[in-house]
């Protein structure tokens, strides 16, 4: 190991620590005393905020900062990074306070003007398909820091033009076409349901319920969103229908590949019909079978509507 893959090992080993002894150093890198001084040099050169206690016990210790300690990157690390950060610009919103200009001068700082020129030549010709999208999500935040925290809130939704409350607690943050997705538990009706993240207009911290374990929400979709009277479906799909499915799925639905044919398994609650049934009509001709009848009809009935609305 050369010495800047061990220091940058070591700022990995130390990053959790508050205090160490070279003797720690020494082991764990199977180095002299004498190298491990001149690393402990390098990494305060480097900005690790280290000092030193003298003495028979003394040790080194690490003070707390906010900033993390600087981390050693390969450029197709970095190319890599930079390109998984280009991602979040077709959301109007992240969870993040950050500025994207000013993340990707952070990067050009850190890079030769040689690796700025090709990073800027490779993202003229390597583009990230998305959907932009410019419905802010004020709350984004808030959302994703009271589901870590396994926290209850309010929240005042808008859909329709009307405003609803619900004491939730948020779950699951997803992304879409450029839209935010949050579920959350239900205390009042004991079901999970799926909130647009834009929609939500106000939220606060609520005490009405017990919180629960995240860990109790982490259960197939058909125990957490699966109602009573909802309706199994089998619907055969051709191969071209199964990269539809991956391209846009939602929790209730699987892909099964079965001796070379495809089936979409899934259900749908009551009062869903005619979304599950929009959802299909996107495979047109790549659909083979649908079970059940009901599920059938009410996709042909949307169908003829169309044509009719057409005509």
């Amino acid at each position: 190991m050369n010495k800047t893959e061990r220091l940058s090992d070591m700022t990995m080993f130390l990053k959790d620590k508050s205090t160490f002894r070279l003797k720690d150093i020494m082991e764990r890198f199977e180095i002299s005393r004498s190298t491990a001084l001149r690393d402990v040099q390098s990494l305060e050169r480097m900005g690790l905020p280290i000092y030193s206690k003298q003495g028979r016990n003394g040790y080194y210790g690490i003070l707390k900062n906010r900033l993390l300690s600087p981390i050693l990157f390969t450029m197709d690390e970095v190319f890599a990074l930079y390109f998984s950060m280009l991602t979040l610009e077709a959301y109007e919103s992240t969870p993040f306070h950050l500025s994207l200009n000013q993340l990707k001068v952070k990067f050009e700082t850190c890079i030769s003007s040689d690796n700025i020129t090709l990073l800027h030549r490779m993202e003229q010709v390597f583009r990230l398909g998305s959907i932009k999208h410019y419905n802010h999500c004020h709350f984004l935040k808030d959302i994703l820091q009271y589901a870590i925290e396994e926290k209850v809130c309010e929240v005042v939704y808008r859909k329709n033009n009307q405003e609803h409350r619900y004491v939730v607690q948020f779950f699951d943050i997803t992304s879409a076409y450029g839209q935010w997705y949050a579920t959350g538990y239900n205390f009042k009706t004991n079901e999970s349901r799926v909130f647009r993240c834009d929609k939500i207009i106000d939220m606060e911290e609520s005490h009405l319920y017990q919180a629960k374990p995240l860990e109790e929400f982490q259960r197939k979709a058909d125990h957490l969103y699966k109602k009573s009277g909802a309706t199994d479906f089998e619907v055969a799909i051709s191969n071209e229908g199964a990269d539809l499915f991956y391209k846009e799925h939602y929790p209730s639905m699987e892909l099964f590949l079965e001796h070379g044919q495809y089936f979409i398994r899934g259900f749908y609650n009551p009062g869903e019909e005619t979304f599950i049934a929009h959802y299909f009509m996107s495979y047109g001709e790549n659909i083979q079978s649908i079970k059940p009848d009901s599920l059938k009809k009410v996709l042909s009935e949307r169908l003829k509507a169309l044509i009719k609305h057409l005509n």
